[in-house]
C-alpha cells in the first residue's frame, strides 16, 4: 500500500509586511499550491476516487485561509496578477500568465471567496482525503511546557473541527518533532496516529508502530522514496526542462526561464517550454511509480508480509516551489492505481492492519541531523532562551489571574485578557521563526516576529500583575485587533498549575 501525506503551513503573515517576506509569501503559495491542489482533488473527487491521500492543514494556516483580511488581499493579488502579464512583452508568457491568472481568478470568486473552510469541507466529506490536524501556532513542542502543549494540540483539534466539521484523528505535529510522553498527551487528546521522519523509526517505515506502551501509531517517512521528488540536495523540481524558481523579470515578477542547468546563471537560462516540461513530468511520473512499485515488492520480501511506503513533503512544493508539482501530482495519482498500486490514507493504513510491534521512539524531528539542532542549537540559543521566558511569564500570570478570580461554587468566567496572553505566547514560540534564523532565511524577520509577540505578552502581563485591569484589557483588545486569529481559544482549558 502506498500512502501520500502533504503537510501545508505557513506563519501567520497577515499585517505583517508584504514584500519580500509577508503577505506575498502566503499569497504565492495559495494561488500556485492551495488553489490548484484543491482544484485538482475536487476532479478526482468528482470521478468517484477515495481516500487519495492525508493532508495536513495546520489551525494557522486555516485561520489565514478564511481571514477577511487575507481574502481580500488574495483576491487583490490575482487581479494584480494578471495585470502583470499584460505588462510582459513577452507576447508567449503573456498569455500563459494572463490564462492562468483568469482561472485562478474564477476559482477564487467562485469557490474561495468566502474562505478556505468549505473547499476543504467537501473533500473530507467526499471521502477524498484524510485531514491530519496540529497544534495552535505551530510550536516545537518537545521543548514547550507540557501543559501549554497539550492546550495548544487540544484548541488545535477544537479549531479543526469548528472550521471544518471533523476533529482530526491523525497528526502531523510540527516538524515531525517527538520526545517520549507525547504518545500519552496524544492518546489523551484523540488522536490515534501521527507522522515522524523515517530515521526516527530506524529507517523500517513499512508499517507504523504503535509508540511505548500506547495505542497511539507514528508512521515513518519513506525517504528512499520521497527524496526522489525533493531532498536537501537533489529531486525533481531541479530538472533542466522545469521553470526556475529563482529567475525572473524584474519589471513584472513573471518567470520566464526554465532550469537549464545548476550551474547556468541567471542571464544565460534558456526560455520555459511547456512542452518540454510536460515530457518530463511524464518521465517522472513513470520513474516515480516504478520506484514506489520496486520499493513495495523488495520491502514486502524482505519483511515477509504486505508492505507499506509513506510519501511525506510539504504542500507549498507543489507549485509554489515546483511550478509543475500540482500536474504532476495529479498523473501519479491516476497512475498508480493504473500500475496496480493500492493508494491510501494514514488511517487506512492503520484499519487495515499495517501496523507492527511498538517502538521506543526518541527525540526526533525531520530537520537537519533529524534531532532538535534547528530549534534549539547555537544559532537560536537567543530565542530558545526567549521562549523559557515568554511561556514562563504567561503561564504563572494567567494561574495567578485564574486563582483571584476563583470563586468556589462559582463557574469559572471567560476571561479575554488571559486568552490574549497565551495567543501571543503560541505566536511568539512558533517553530517557523527558529527554523527561519537557523536556516538563514528572512532572520532579521523571524526574530522581529518572535520579539512583537513576546513584547505584547509581556506588555499585557505587566499590566494584569500591576492590577491595572483597565490598562490590561485594553491592550489585549488592541493586540487581539493586530492579529484576529484564534477567536475561540479559551484559557480556562489550560490545564491546572496546581500540584
Amino acid at each position: 500500500m502506498f500512502s501520500l501525506v502533504l503537510h501545508s503551513h505557513l506563519p501567520w503573515l497577515a499585517n505583517h509586511g508584504r514584500w519580500p517576506v509577508g503577505e506575498e509569501w502566503l499569497y504565492q503559495s495559495w494561488a500556485a499550491s492551495y488553489l490548484p491542489l484543491t482544484e485538482m482533488l475536487t476532479r478526482l473527487a468528482s470521478e468517484g476516487r477515495h481516500n487519495l491521500l492525508s493532508l495536513g492543514i495546520t489551525p494557522v494556516l486555516g485561520a489565514q485561509l478564511d481571514d477577511p483580511h487575507s481574502l481580500a488581499g488574495m483576491h487583490h493579488w490575482l487581479g494584480n496578477w494578471q495585470l502583470r502579464a499584460h505588462e510582459s512583452t513577452d507576447r508567449a508568457l503573456a498569455i500563459r500568465v494572463h490564462r492562468a491568472a483568469a482561472s485562478a481568478l474564477d476559482t477564487f470568486e467562485t469557490q474561495w471567496r468566502h474562505g478556505g473552510s468549505a473547499v476543504v469541507r467537501r473533500l473530507v466529506d467526499a471521502g477524498t482525503i484524510e485531514l491530519l490536524g496540529g497544534p495552535l501556532a505551530h510550536p516545537f513542542t518537545p521543548l514547550l511546557d507540557p501543559r501549554l502543549r497539550q492546550f495548544s494540540l487540544a484548541e488545535g483539534l477544537s479549531d479543526a473541527q469548528t472550521r471544518w466539521g471533523t476533529r482530526p484523528n491523525g497528526l502531523w505535529a510540527p516538524e515531525c518533532a517527538y520526545t517520549p510522553g507525547m504518545e500519552v498527551e496524544y492518546d489523551a487528546a484523540g488522536v490515534t496516529h501521527f507522522m515522524v521522519d523515517g530515521p526516527a523509526l530506524r529507517g523500517d517505515t513499512t508499517v507504523g508502530r504503535p509508540v511505548r506502551d500506547s495505542d497511539v501509531v507514528a508512521f515513518g517517512r519513506d525517504l528512499q522514496v520521497s527524496y526522489r521528488v525533493w531532498s536537501p540536495k537533489s529531486g525533481y523540481p531541479g530538472h533542466s526542462a522545469y521553470r526556475d524558481f529563482h529567475t525572473y523579470d524584474h519589471a513584472t515578477g513573471l518567470k520566464s526561464s526554465r532550469v537549464t542547468g545548476r550551474n547556468v546563471d541567471s542571464a544565460d537560462k534558456a526560455p520555459y517550454d511547456p512542452e518540454l516540461a510536460s515530457a518530463a513530468i511524464d518521465r517522472h511520473v513513470v520513474d516515480f511509480v516504478d520506484a514506489i512499485r520496486k520499493r513495495l515488492r523488495a520491502e514486502s520480501a524482505r519483511a515477509g508480509r504486505p508492505a507499506l511506503v509513506v510519501a511525506a513533503f510539504d504542500t507549498e512544493l507543489f507549485g509554489h516551489w515546483w511550478f509543475e508539482g500540482p500536474v504532476w501530482l495529479e498523473r501519479v495519482l491516476r497512475a498508480l492505481p493504473e500500475a496496480g498500486i493500492d493508494v491510501g490514507t494514514l488511517d487506512d493504513a492503520r484499519s487495515r492492519g499495517y501496523v507492527g510491534s511498538p517502538v521506543e521512539l526518541e527525540d526526533s524531528s525531520w530537520g537537519s541531523g533529524k534531532d532538535w539542532r534547528v530549534w534549539a542549537g547555537d544559532a537560536v540559543e537567543d530565542l530558545v532562551a526567549l521562549n523559557a521566558e515568554v511561556v514562563a511569564a504567561a503561564l504563572d500570570t494567567v494561574d495567578k489571574s485564574r486563582d483571584n478570580a476563583s470563586i468556589p461554587g462559582q463557574p469559572e468566567l471567560r476571561n479575554r485578557i488571559n486568552d490574549q496572553m497565551l495567543r501571543e505566547t503560541l505566536m511568539a514560540v512558533a517553530s517557523d521563526w527558529a527554523f527561519m534564523v537557523s536556516k538563514d532565511t528572512a532572520a532579521g524577520y523571524a526574530r522581529e516576529r518572535a520579539h512583537v509577540h513576546a513584547h505584547a505578552l509581556r506588555e499585557i502581563a505587566d499590566a494584569v500583575n500591576q492590577g491595572h485591569d483597565a490598562a490590561a484589557t485594553r491592550l489585549a483588545a488592541q493586540w487581539n485587533r493586530a492579529d484576529g486569529l484564534f477567536p475561540a481559544l479559551d484559557a480556562r482549558r489550560l490545564p491546572s498549575g496546581r500540584r
